[in-house]
């Protein structure tokens, strides 16, 4: 390439300009002049042969790069596969695994980028460096991370619930699939996966349905005002008993709950096996529907009555 330095040269001083068009000519009689001497032949060829040299360098550092890639994510897969098998074999407790197994291929696909990043010449002292220098930023970032972090080894080690539970955090109820480094996975009943992080849910009040291995039921049951309250109690424990699925002890329990402006409220407790709870929950209140309606117990619903003066 043409040297810049003779372009600036051969450019005329303001002061001794003449006609416009012979000045421009002159300049590109130099720049010319400069490309077709041996000595701007010679600069030029430098220049690509430092193009092509350079090129090749990062053309096999790329190529390295992927290849690197590739294989390290076939290795990490192994590696986690091996893993796995070894805490099946110990018998660790499933929330145990999937938190070990996502902090391991954490840290596995951590140095694999490191490695990559070194392969492309990129410095990794550098590149540590420049992390240091946005420590404060990345620290304000990661410090909800960390938090979750620190929530996952609580819930662990005070196990709240385990992978399996039916738990239930505010409106969302779930079957724990998983406890991983940051989130606890939730599958809910339409199939949908809910990520929940471990730092709130370490702290919040979350519900257990299979901490114990009975749970109960209660039923609220809205009828008329005048119809006999011990029909009604026989019925709801009639009910009870003809369901194999509700324990015998304790015992199933009427009461009246409550006389409300429409209607006498009475609430039916019984008992069942974890496993029974929801199908019980579900299943009962069909049975009470179609035997009161057998047995001439009329439901009530809202009533306004309106008296019109003379």
């Amino acid at each position: 390439m043409f040297s810049l330095f003779h372009f600036f040269t051969a450019l005329p001083h303001p002061d001794s300009l003449g006609n416009p068009i012979d000045s421009m000519r002159n300049i590109a009689q130099t720049i010319v002049t400069d490309v077709t001497t041996g000595q701007g032949l010679d600069k030029m060829s430098t220049f690509l042969t430092r193009l092509f040299n350079w090129s090749l360098t990062m053309g096999g550092r790329v190529v390295a790069a992927i290849v690197i890639f590739i294989i390290g994510r076939f290795v990490i897969r192994i590696i986690n596969k091996l893993f796995m098998k070894l805490l099946a074999n110990r018998n660790v407790d499933a929330g145990v695994k999937s938190f070990l197994h996502s902090l391991v291929n954490t840290l596995l696909m951590t140095l694999l980028i490191i490695s990559i990043v070194n392969k492309l010449g990129i410095e990794t002292t550098s590149f540590a460096a420049l992390l240091a220098a946005f420590g404060v930023a990345i620290g304000m970032a990661m410090s909800n991370n960390l938090s979750n972090l620190v929530g996952g080894m609580l819930i662990l080690m005070f196990k709240p619930y385990r992978v399996g539970d039916w738990i239930k955090k505010d409106d969302i109820l779930g079957h724990v699939e998983a406890i991983e480094i940051f989130h606890t996975v939730l599958r809910q009943y339409d199939g949908t996966r809910v990520y929940m992080a471990n730092g709130s849910m370490s702290t919040a009040t979350v519900i257990n349905y299979s901490k114990h291995p009975s749970l109960r039921i209660e039923f609220k049951v809205s009828v008329e005002y005048g119809q006999n309250y011990e029909q009604v109690e026989q019925t709801l424990l009639n009910i009870a008993a003809a369901d194999k699925r509700v324990l015998a002890t304790p015992k199933p329990y009427v009461a009246l709950d409550k006389l409300a402006d429409s209607s006498v409220d009475i609430i039916l407790r019984l008992w069942v096996n974890k496993e029974n709870y929801w199908d019980v929950r579900y299943g009962l209140n069909r049975e009470i529907y179609e035997r009161f309606n057998a047995e001439g117990i009329a439901f009530a619903f809202p009533q306004i009555t309106v008296h019109q003066g003379a």
